[in-house]
């Protein structure tokens, strides 16, 4: 009997299926929505199905193996309907012929296609035909069938993980391994384990999900060079990809193009898959910020590109990326290259897909555009939408998304895939929008959004109802009525809920190297907060105040989020009066024409305050701060604009203060603000250190609200003194260790002895509430580029979090983790985003870190004094590290604040 399987590039595809899963396996696992959003929805059928005839004559002398190849054929282009209809007619015909095992794959075929279509119960019952066909066929004595079925439950937790069950994924996947295993199929094995990874890190257990990665990874190392190991290590290098791990996903993707070209030169083998390793190189550089090469691994992969299709792919790729980089020159002539192959793209969801992302392309583009325009410049006809009166670029890109977004829902409403046509009627909606023709730009995104919600989609739903509220504030930055300020006030507020019930499933959402947190998520959450915070005259509301503080805190999480890739942490609301009756939390809030600034007393309703100010001019002074922090600087250039951000922040709430009697201000800093040493804003007589014990936090729903335990005051001392991986040498670090041991009983780590292997065996079996490392370490807003400096290397963010997490439920958490001699990235402007993420991540209760690095010589006097107050009865984290600041700035050689208003404490200040 003739046993059809499934041919080498599905199987490849199958066995390691990974982000994208349904589309990738033909176009290389593109980078555009219509490639890269399949695995994070959760579809419903509400909407046309296809009608599926069981016996057609034109078919009745076509092989069945023949019928699946023409049914594979229209897939890859697009053609669900055909697609399924054919692998239909073939099913059918392995029935009446007794061949279950490829009926029973058919099947799986099938329900790939309904889950693309949006029809998820079609979708279940067909993989769970499948499977029953399958496990009637006694496949434990049967390594072909065994084959089969293994090929099917990777299908089934590929449509489980998508629908949001990860952990049923989990366990299909670990049957499917079963299956190969009575297989003898290592490269099924490998490719469900890497599908297991995922699963893990939807479920948000990511140290295992890691550990998992390695273990792939060594597995595959040690497999001879194969097409298969190629393909194993490009979708490893995807997944890595997702994961965060830039520069592992790199080296892992030029081992597989490596591998790749020998086979090519030892076997003749077609390039295909070497342009689809160069594809991924191009989205894993891009992620990395390293523009150039992204583009040249782009233009390598369009050389060699195995169709029209994949090339216009890769194009549209490369396009996204001049965009977004301000190179509209060089984006001109790709944009005419792809326009002039659209016609020759077979028609499709693929060429629909193609059409939805140029246009949407284009419109940012035309967003982007600097030139000035009324809104008489940018008006389309909305019967002509070709006519426009716009400047001869922008008129012509406008046209061109018009023209081709039209033609994407005509092909999309012939298929039935309402996430297609959502995605094209928001796309059309978004154009309208960008042409101030407002009634058009409604009426597109309520029926975009109405299908997005029809098949429960909220990674698309989100983005319409944010797009509905910036139309309804008609591209203002104040609503001009009332009506529409309500309207658009539910909108915003929709969208965020939408966003936070993605939490998850948004981080591999955003992996997407199109996907730009800072222009499609963030933006919401902050324009959500200025429409809550908009009044005449009067204050806002206390309950406008309240979700704006909430709201800006979700947005603090969600950076978070996005810089670990991965949602972070759990968290639960925790209310300030519960934590300390002396502590008040002030929420900075940077908005494009204003400075807004919330303040929450305990026990009292919210203060509001805000001053007219442009953003610029906020960032312009928050900069001249950082910059004048200096050794050599003369209090003349640093007081005048430490004066200046306190009246900003705190002048008009002074009285207040300190008629509640606060002892502590607790920062949720905003933006650059987060890079602001808020201990030296001078009020013109004092320092606000000298008056207040200062703590910065993400978020009060991140903190851990228990007091230090000061009988367990012991720790681990970690430093290196000598010069190491081109860093200084910090000879006093010898002296701040010396002096902090006689203060409190610790083990000591230091110079040769503070090696990678030494701190995580010595962290993971050392119950020491305080971890104290005197290392070089820098912060910034990349978590690959984030680390501290060993013996013999550096440990980076990721690797931390797992060493002082692997002590959870094994020994008591870390109480304090201090990070004495780090900084912040020069030049970085979200880089205490990094010392943030450190914080959060590492499951210490309180963090220590400086903004900027100090001479070793005063932050060893700075330690030593800390550690001095804190063994004291009554003295909080945050009242001991004042008193170290305030003694070391009342001696002569220390005045300066750029000796010790660096140092600051994040998280629990009890």
């Amino acid at each position: 009997m003739q046993r059809l399987l499934l041919n080498q590039g599905w199987l490849q595809s199958f066995r390691f299926a990974l982000v994208g899963f349904f589309i990738a396996m033909s176009l290389h696992g593109g980078i555009t929505v219509a490639l890269d959003d399949t695995h994070d929805r959760k579809v419903e059928n509400q909407g046309q199905s296809v009608e599926i005839i069981s016996q057609s004559p034109q078919y009745s002398t076509i092989p069945p193996a023949q019928l699946v190849q023409q049914a594979e054929d229209r897939y890859r282009a697009g053609q669900l309907s055909d697609a399924i209809a054919l692998w239909q007619q073939a099913a059918a015909r392995y029935e009446t012929s007794g061949d279950r095992l490829n009926q029973g794959l058919v099947f799986s075929f099938i329900a790939i296609a309904f889950n693309d279509l949006g029809q998820q119960t079609q979708a279940e019952a067909k993989i769970k035909q499948a499977i029953s066909l399958l496990t009637a066929q006694n496949s434990a004595a049967n390594s072909e069938t065994a084959s089969v079925l293994a090929q099917v439950l990777t299908i089934q937790g590929e449509l489980q993980l998508t629908h949001g069950q990860a952990s049923v994924a989990f366990e299909t996947w670990q049957a499917a391994i079963a299956a190969y295993r009575k297989a003898s199929d290592i490269t099924g094995i490998l490719g469900s384990q890497i599908n297991q990874a995922r699963a893990l890190q939807a479920d948000g257990l990511y140290k295992r999900a890691a550990n998992l990665l390695t273990q792939v990874e060594q597995s595959l190392q040690n497999q001879p060079d194969s097409p298969l190991k190629v393909t194993g290590l490009r979708n490893l290098g995807k997944v890595l990809r997702l994961a965060g791990n830039l520069a592992q996903s790199r080296t892992v993707l030029q081992q597989s193009l490596a591998i790749a070209q020998k086979l090519q030169d030892d076997t003749s083998q077609s390039t295909s898959e070497q342009s689809g390793i160069l594809l991924s190189l191009g989205n894993t550089t891009r992620a990395q910020g390293n523009t150039d090469t992204a583009l040249d691994f782009y233009q390598k992969a369009i050389v060699i590109a195995p169709s029209l299709t994949a090339k216009t792919q890769i194009q549209l790729a490369q396009l996204s990326l001049l965009i977004d980089s301000n190179r509209p020159a060089e984006a001109q002539p790709l944009f005419t290259q792809i326009q002039s192959q659209l016609a020759q793209l077979p028609p499709g969801r693929l060429a629909a897909y193609t059409r939805i992302n140029l246009a949407r392309s284009l419109i940012k583009l035309a967003r982007d555009d600097k030139t000035d325009k009324t809104d008489k410049d940018f008006r389309l006809s909305t019967s002509n939408p070709s006519a426009s009166s716009t400047p001869k670029f922008v008129a012509q890109w406008l046209q061109t998304s018009a023209q081709e977004l039209a033609i994407a829902i005509q092909q999309i409403r012939s298929s039935g895939d309402s996430r297609a046509e959502s995605y094209a009627l928001g796309a059309l909606g978004s154009l309208y929008e960008t042409t101030h023709q407002w009634n058009d730009a409604k009426t597109l995104t309520q029926q975009a959004l109405s299908l997005a919600q029809s098949i429960d989609a909220p990674d698309i739903a989100y983005q319409w109802q944010w797009q509905l509220g910036r139309i309804f504030c008609q591209g203002k930055q104040s609503c001009p009525a009332i009506g529409n300020l309500h309207n658009a006030t539910i909108a915003y507020a929709e969208a965020v809920k939408l966003l936070q019930s993605l939490r998850s499933d948004l981080i591999a959402v955003n992996q997407d190297v199109q996907f730009s947190f800072r222009e499609s998520v963030e933006p919401v959450y902050r324009q959500f907060v200025e429409l809550l915070l908009q009044s005449d005259g009067d204050a806002p509301s206390q309950e406008n105040l309240k979700q704006a503080r909430e709201t800006i805190e979700a947005l603090q999480l969600a950076e978070l989020d996005n810089f670990f890739r991965e949602a972070c942490t759990n968290t639960r609301p925790v209310k300030i009066d519960q934590i300390d009756p002396h502590a008040a939390v002030i929420y900075p809030i940077i908005l494009p024409s204003q400075l807004a600034v919330i303040l929450a007393l305990p026990n009292q309703p919210l203060r509001y305050y805000k001053t007219p100010v442009l953003q610029v001019e906020v960032e312009r002074i928050l900069t001249q701060i950082r910059q004048s922090f200096r050794p050599t600087a003369f209090v003349e250039d640093w007081l005048p604009s430490t004066q200046q951000v306190y009246n900003l922040l705190l002048r008009p709430f002074a009285a207040e203060l300190a008629t509640s009697e606060i002892k502590t201000l607790v920062f949720v800093p905003d933006g650059l603000l987060r890079s602001l040493p808020m201990a030296a804003l001078h009020d013109g007589q004092q320092y606000l250190i000298e008056k207040y014990s200062i703590v910065l936090t993400p978020g009060l729903e991140l903190l851990q609200t228990q007091p230090l335990e000061r009988q367990r005051l012991q720790g681990l001392l970690a430093g290196l003194t000598q010069a190491r991986g081109g860093f200084a040498a910090l000879p006093n670090v010898a002296v701040e260790i010396d002096q902090i041991k006689s203060e409190i009983p610790a083990q000591v780590l230091l110079d040769q002895s503070f090696t990678n292997g030494s701190f995580e065996k010595t962290i993971d079996s050392k119950s020491s509430p305080i971890v104290h490392l005197a290392t070089h370490g820098e912060f910034s807003s990349n978590a690959d580029n984030t680390f501290i400096l060993t013996w013999d290397g550096r440990i980076n963010v990721r690797q931390m979090d797992r060493l002082l997490r692997s002590r959870e439920g094994k020994l008591n958490p870390i109480e304090l983790l201090v990070l004495s001699a780090c900084k912040t990235a020069t030049g970085d402007r979200r880089a205490a985003l990094g010392m943030a993420g450190v914080a959060v991540r590492s499951g210490a209760r309180s963090t220590i870190a400086s903004l900027w690095s100090v001479g070793d010589r005063s932050t060893a006097s700075l330690m030593i004094e800390f550690y001095r107050q804190l063994r004291k009865p009554e003295v909080t984290k945050a009242e001991a590290l004042r008193r170290a600041q305030i003694t070391l700035l009342h001696q002569d050689d220390y005045i300066s604040p750029y000796y010790w208003a660096p140092f600051v404490l994040l998280g629990n200040w009890l």
